[in-house]
């Protein structure tokens, strides 16, 4: 995947660098405030998560500067910087997920059954390289790759109301609680990436000559973890979706 963005890349920098010298030229510029609601997740659901019982939504707000050059025709190039945080706050039913938690001093490593709770925050810096098509001076689609510095992460939880066969589906069953001393604690925070690829999909409506909407949807090509973190199973990938306001400052 990341073959994929430096290609992406490098093409929408040969195209910019094609215009010449003017490629600075008649920039437009503007700021937007979102909200984002999505997730964390593995592509395909595996089987040992039975159920999603809950989903509390998270402060998810962005910040950002976008800069716009028009190219030839409808076609033109977006890019900018924003400031952003992707966290989510669920509660699941899981059999026989495969789980590393801490319990009364203890590490415990194995296949759990029950109830699971897990945080998740991200604050990071995101720059998208995105192709625009306009209809007229309005409304703007835009389709491109970005890539995102995570300045700091979160992913911790807890296992409780079920219990956890150490070491395999067979092995000694230890229960679990629901109160802080019985449950099984994790904190995986350490483990997470700093840098995070993906694609974005969006489009820009303006109403007014400087207030506008924007929606976009932004998938990662690469986990949140690291490369050697095997813990979970699953590669969980963020999956986010912003709307918010902007405004045109020229």
């Amino acid at each position: 995947m990341k073959k994929v963005f430096a290609t992406l890349a490098i093409a929408a920098l040969t195209a910019s660098t094609a215009m010449g010298a003017g490629i600075f030229d008649n920039l437009k510029y503007n700021l937007r405030f979102g909200y984002s609601i999505g997730g964390t997740a593995p592509m395909d659901m595996p089987s040992s998560i039975r159920s999603l019982d809950s989903y509390k939504l998270e402060p998810n707000f962005s910040l950002g500067l976008g800069v716009y050059k028009h190219l030839s025709g409808h076609w033109g190039i977006t890019t900018g910087l924003h400031i952003e945080n992707k966290g989510m706050n669920i509660d699941a039913t899981v059999k026989n997920y495969h789980m590393s938690i801490v319990r009364g001093g203890q590490s415990l490593e194995g296949q759990f059954t029950g109830r699971n709770s897990s945080e998740v925050e991200q604050w990071m810096l995101t720059l998208p390289l995105q192709a625009t098509y306009s209809f007229g001076d309005n409304v703007y689609l835009k389709l491109g790759p970005y890539m995102s510095y995570v300045r700091s992460h979160t992913f911790r939880g807890y296992a409780y109301d079920g219990y956890l066969r150490v070491g395999d589906p067979t092995g000694p069953k230890v229960e679990m609680g629901s109160d802080e001393g019985s449950r099984g604690s994790y904190d995986f925070s350490d483990d997470m990436r700093n840098l995070q690829f993906g694609m974005m999909l969006g489009a820009n409506w303006y109403f007014h000559k400087h207030w506008g909407a924007f929606a976009d949807v932004s998938w990662g090509f690469t986990g949140i973890f690291k490369k050697n973190f095997n813990t979970i199973e699953q590669t969980m990938y963020p999956i986010y979706g912003t709307i918010g306001i902007s405004y045109r400052i020229r």
